[in-house]
């Protein structure tokens, strides 16, 4: 099979080695599985990105059980300690590059329309507000909008110095219990970063990152199709988010019924269906053509892939 510098290893099957090429699969990898299984290929792969094609890694993780030895750096953010994830104050420093994007994540939390939106931005613009708290003390309509559901620990995620995220790092979100407060995150962080390249993103769990409104606002921002990106994301639940999201999907072991609902959403014909047992996968992808289905047992740290 043809391959692109991009290509790595990702099952071992009996006619050889099948590769996630993101530019011919595409440049989101879903892998869905029980227990930590995702966690274990994910590493495998991003370890490939780093090592081989001396890419970046940004690694976001709700579970606090990702492992951090191949990270320059460990972000922790914590429910009730300040995190410096204050947008307006991250585009004032310039870490968000366009002020409006920052403007549109206060929008997305705090559910303002259009009207008050371009009335902050414009008092932004005039540094009139240069953080969301002087947005909550303005007494502008947008003000009270924000007050109906800002909370203390809002607040106190938005306080501290702006937060600037170096090129390898990995993103600790287990220590925020709100899975509000996840998602608010995970939006202001995927903001700031969506420009960088030569990177690759990795989400896990995707389905808790991207469950609220502000963190499915953050999804497509970090795996939409661009070059010299790619996003491997790894979940226990396969919800209808995840399995929309375009990819292809790698199925690892799972109820019945659940493999079968990916199968399902994925096209897959019920002919070259087949029950993946631990230790195994399934990697389903598209062509232009059609869908394909390749089975394997998964590979380990330093298998050679011959």
């Amino acid at each position: 099979m043809r391959t692109s510098k991009l290509a790595v290893k990702l099952l071992k099957s009996e006619s050889g080695i099948v590769y996630y090429d993101p530019i011919y699969h595409g440049r989101t990898l879903k892998i869905i599985g029980i227990d930590n299984d995702p966690i274990e290929v994910m590493e495998y792969l991003l370890r490939q990105y780093k090592e081989e094609k001396k890419y970046s890694i940004i690694v976001f993780d709700t579970s606090g059980e990702f492992p951090t030895t191949m990270f320059e750096k460990v972000v922790r953010i914590e429910e009730g300690r300040p995190a410096g994830l204050d947008p307006l104050k991250m585009a004032k420093m310039g870490i968000i590059n366009d002020p409006y994007s920052a403007v549109t994540i206060v929008q997305t939390i705090y559910e303002l329309d259009r009207a008050l939106t371009d009335k902050l931005y414009a008092d932004f613009i005039a540094g009139k507000v240069n953080s969301i708290e002087e947005a909550l003390k303005a007494k502008k309509e947008y003000s009270e909008v924000i007050a109906e559901s800002y909370t203390d620990l809002d607040g106190i995620l938005f306080s501290g110095d702006p937060i600037v995220i170096p090129d390898t790092a990995l993103i600790d979100l287990s220590g925020l219990k709100s899975i509000t407060l996840t998602g608010i995150a995970f939006l202001v962080l995927a903001v700031a970063l969506e420009n960088r390249r030569n990177i690759v993103f990795g989400l896990h769990d995707f389905a808790v990152l991207g469950f609220t409104p502000a963190g499915s606002a953050a999804v497509p921002l970090l795996t939409r199709p661009a070059r010299r990106r790619v996003a491997i994301v790894g979940t226990k639940y396969a919800l209808d988010f995840v399995l929309s999201t375009p990819g292809p999907t790698l199925v690892l072991y799972n109820d019945p019924e659940v493999q079968s609902m990916i199968y399902e959403s994925q096209g897959v014909p019920s002919g070259f269906r087949s029950f993946v047992y631990k230790g195994e996968g399934a990697y389903i992808w598209r062509s232009p053509e059609t869908v394909n289905v390749e089975f394997g047992k998964l590979l380990s740290q330093g298998e050679e892939g011959s």
